[in-house]
């Protein structure tokens, strides 16, 4: 699989919500989407397995989402990779430290979706993840930062994982 390539595509229905402070499902005109609070820092979860076809060099992380009101202010998102494999206990999380993508802009049009990318490199980062490996992205919106400045609910629609 070459650079930029798709290896793999999460939507707001197969978000595995932690036990505690997790983005709520809800709908935007028959749209599904992740609702994250303005206030509190929110999370999702994702897992699938690192396709065989991925070739190293890292991932790209992007996230589609719109705001419900805001037409002003920024958004910061934050991921993580916890590599499952056949090492991790279960019962336990392992998540390698996060990655903060730069704070993205929200539309000028409530509802309008714009995209958030940040790059996870290989290693460490991706908790040294393996090819056919079964794995989890978290995703947060930290909202309780200052570089955080949107109010009412980010809404993600989508999250695309591409080859580096």
């Amino acid at each position: 699989m070459a650079s930029g390539d798709t290896l793999l595509i999460f939507t707001p229905l197969g978000n595995e919500s932690p036990s505690s402070a997790y983005a709520t499902l809800d709908l935007r005109n028959s749209h599904p989407v992740l609702d994250f609070d303005d206030a509190t820092n929110e999370y999702a979860v994702f897992t699938s397995i690192l396709p065989r076809a991925y070739s190293g060099g890292g991932l790209t992380v992007s996230v589609f989402f719109a705001m419900s009101s805001a037409v002003s202010g920024d958004v910061l998102w934050t991921f993580w990779i916890e590599r499952i494999g056949e090492i991790q206990d279960i019962d336990s999380d392992g998540f390698a430290t996060e990655y903060y993508a730069d704070p993205k802009t929200v539309s000028g049009t409530s509802g309008i979706p714009v995209k958030v990318v940040r790059v996870l490199t290989d290693g460490t980062r991706m908790d040294h993840l393996a090819v056919g490996e079964p794995f989890r992205l978290k995703i947060r919106r930290t909202a309780e930062s200052e570089d955080d400045t949107a109010s009412g609910d980010a809404e993600l629609l989508a999250v695309e994982i591409k080859e580096t």
